[in-house]
């Protein structure tokens, strides 16, 4: 399946770079992009791996300790799209609403 960042995804995506630059270092904010590369390889192939939400066709993973990804798969279009990176230390009511 194709991926499409939308405009939140992307600025998300970008504070979520600078959260590390700002409390570690290039090296880890690196390994964040990486990580986060290897994940939209996998998801790709494998759109269903995040949990359900409650909103019909939006997943919601786990990419580490820190960040979650939210993306909406639709099949009809062969196409994810990347909705949000969310910060796992922010009030999850917040993302309970986004949802």
């Amino acid at each position: 399946m194709k991926i499409y960042w939308t405009i939140l995804a992307d600025l998300s995506f970008q504070e979520e770079i600078d959260f590390i630059l700002r409390k570690w270092n290039l090296s880890e904010a690196e390994k964040f992009v990486d990580l986060v590369d290897d994940f939209i390889t996998t998801l790709s192939s494998s759109p269903y791996l995040g949990k359900k939400s409650e909103k019909e066709d939006i997943r919601v993973f786990v990419l580490s300790k820190q960040t979650t990804v939210i993306y909406e798969v639709f099949d009809d279009l062969n196409r994810i799209d990347l909705l949000l990176f969310w910060n796992n230390k922010r009030d999850q009511n917040e993302l309970k609403k986004l949802l």
